[in-house]
């Protein structure tokens, strides 16, 4: 491992004593309140399957100013939070998993780096095939006991729908907080 690789790995780390610092938590407060209001007002159902929606707009968003660590606790906070908010179905601890998985990705990709499409489509892409396809899949299969074969082909369509939706949201999004609201943070 380069120096530069233990600097970063170490910075990303330490990150975690940032959420001592009451402006962040009341960031990630606000942030929290933005996604579960999300969750009411922009998410569409297709069928039991398929979410699209953008409550994770604001986990993104915790993930690329304050990194993997805190962006998995907001996103494991936010699950059960969300759940408890919506009373839909049974709660599974599987998608917090995964919602804590999402965020270390998101923040290994974004955090203390520059905003570039790459970045914002790798991160989309490795959420969507791991977490999505892969592991939320399996969540559904575990909870209800349908095929994989059955619920897979429409995941991945939507999932691929989604990419570039998302990637381009995300970058946009990404800009905006670079420039009006990380400079609060620095």
């Amino acid at each position: 491992m380069s120096k530069e690789q233990t600097i970063s790995s170490k910075s990303k780390l330490s990150s975690l004593s940032r959420l001592k610092e009451t402006k962040v938590l009341t960031f990630c407060g606000m942030m929290g309140a933005l996604a579960v209001v999300l969750g009411y007002v922009a998410t569409i159902k297709i069928g039991q399957y398929i979410r699209i929606g953008f409550s994770g707009l604001p986990n993104q968003v915790v993930d690329y100013l304050f990194g993997p660590w805190i962006g998995a606790i907001f996103g494991g906070a936010m699950d059960v939070i969300k759940w408890f908010a919506s009373g839909d179905g049974n709660f599974f601890p599987g998608f917090t998993i995964t919602a804590m998985l999402g965020a270390i990705i998101y923040g290994f990709f974004l955090y203390k780096k520059p905003v570039k499409v790459l970045n914002v489509v790798l991160s989309q892409l490795v959420v969507k095939i791991v977490c999505n396809i892969i592991l939320n899949t399996l969540w559904l299969n575990m909870l209800y006991g349908q095929a994989v074969a059955a619920i897979l082909p429409g995941r991945l369509l939507s999932n691929a729908i989604m990419l570039p939706i998302d990637s381009f949201i995300m970058y946009v999004m990404l800009n905006i907080v670079n420039k009006v609201i990380r400079p609060y943070f620095d």
